[in-house]
C-alpha cells in the first residue's frame, strides 16, 4: 500500500513539474506581427490551455476590444517561434551588446528579477522598459539607449532630490 502512496505521488510531481515547465513557456507578453495591419500587436497567450495540452489560443491583445473577432493569424508566428516574439527575449537580445549611455559600462545580461536596466531618449527623459507598451517596444528600442540599473538609480534620484546631491569637483591626480 505504501508502494503504490509512492508511486502516486512521484507521478503527481512529475505531472505537475512538466505542466508546470509548460505553463512558464507559454506565459508573457508577445509581440506578433498583426497579419491585417502589418502592425506590431502585443498579445499574449492563454497559458492554462496551452500547458493543459490544448492549442493555442490568444488570452489578449492590443488591438482588443475593438478587434476581438479577427481571424488569430498571429497565433501561427508564435507557433513558429515561440521564444523569438516573447519580449522578454527581445529585451534580453537588445541590451546583450548595449552599454550604458551614461557611465559606459556594458549592461550585459538583464537581471529578471532584480536589476532591471532602463531607457533614455535624446532628451534624456528616462523610462523602464516594463512602463513601454509592447507593442511600441520597436520604435521605443531604435530610438532609446540603453541605461543600467545603477545609472538608473542615482539619476532618478538626482532628479527627484536635487537638493540632496553634491556633485563632486574632485579630479584625479594624474589628469
Amino acid at each position: 500500500m505504501s508502494w503504490l502512496i509512492l508511486l502516486v505521488a512521484v507521478g503527481v510531481a512529475v505531472a505537475a513539474l512538466f505542466l508546470s515547465r509548460r505553463f512558464l513557456r507559454n506565459r508573457g507578453a508577445r509581440l506578433v506581427e498583426c497579419p491585417e495591419t502589418h502592425e506590431p500587436a502585443a498579445v499574449s497567450v492563454n497559458a492554462v490551455k496551452a500547458a493543459a495540452g490544448g492549442r493555442l489560443d490568444l488570452a489578449q491583445c492590443s488591438r482588443w476590444p475593438e478587434r476581438e473577432r479577427c481571424g488569430r493569424e498571429c497565433l501561427a508566428q508564435i507557433e513558429e517561434s515561440p521564444d523569438g516574439c516573447l519580449v522578454r527575449t527581445m529585451v534580453t537580445g537588445w541590451y546583450a551588446d548595449k552599454s550604458c549611455a551614461i557611465c559606459g559600462k556594458a549592461v550585459g545580461e538583464v537581471d529578471w528579477m532584480d536589476r532591471k536596466p532602463a531607457l533614455v531618449d535624446g532628451q534624456g527623459d528616462m523610462v523602464l522598459w516594463q512602463e513601454v507598451p509592447a507593442e511600441t517596444l520597436p520604435r521605443v528600442l531604435a530610438t532609446h539607449r540603453a541605461l543600467c540599473f545603477d545609472c538608473f538609480v542615482s539619476e532618478t534620484f538626482r532628479r527627484q532630490h536635487p537638493e540632496l546631491v553634491i556633485d563632486n569637483p574632485w579630479t584625479s591626480a594624474r589628469s
